[in-house]
């Protein structure tokens, strides 16, 4: 997928020692649910070879480098999870909603997502920020477990729900 400033692809196995030095910053791990800290490349290859059939992974690029990753994980029933992290040196430019944004168009769009789901920590205005931007409205407080921490923390849960035109066109078609 092509975006006005960036290209989302496939995560590859070579790009395991990138994922590793960006994600295994403490300020990005301790704002995850996933990410280990400290995250090694060894790790970040065992990620990569266990990403499974419902989930939906895309490597961001700026400038044919890796800054991120972008994806969500699907359930049968329609609901999808949205994750994202950037790395720290491209924080603050609109990456992380801009890509976002071009992932969930593709799960409503090519996916069969009807519902997106996503939390962030409470500690993570920036998120709080790319989330509102996304269109999602709040649901509830909630926790979320931060495996850089190792423990469960105070969370606020969101959902977006496929447009009602993109429901219509799938009903037509």
């Amino acid at each position: 997928m092509q975006t006005a400033r960036l290209r989302l692809r496939a995560v590859v196995y070579s790009d395991a020692a990138r994922i590793a030095d960006l994600a295994g910053d403490w300020d990005v791990a301790s704002m995850t649910g996933r990410i280990p800290y400290p995250y090694t490349a060894s790790a970040a290859h065992h990620w990569i070879n266990g990403v499974e059939d419902g989930e939906k992974v895309f490597g961001i690029e700026r400038d044919a480098e890796l800054i991120g990753i972008c994806g969500f994980t699907a359930a049968r029933n329609g609901n999808a999870e949205l994750g994202y992290w950037i790395g720290k040196p491209y924080w603050g430019q609109g990456f992380a909603t801009e890509a976002a944004s071009a992932v969930m168009a593709y799960g409503f769009t090519k996916a069969g997502v009807r519902r997106f789901v996503c939390k962030h920590l409470t500690g993570n205005p920036a998120s709080a920020r790319v989330i509102q931007k996304l269109g999602f409205k709040y649901i509830g407080d909630s926790t979320g477990w931060c495996e850089a921490r190792q423990c469960e923390l105070p969370a606020l849960a969101y959902e977006r729900r496929r447009p009602w035109t993109m429901t219509i066109r799938a009903l037509a078609s």
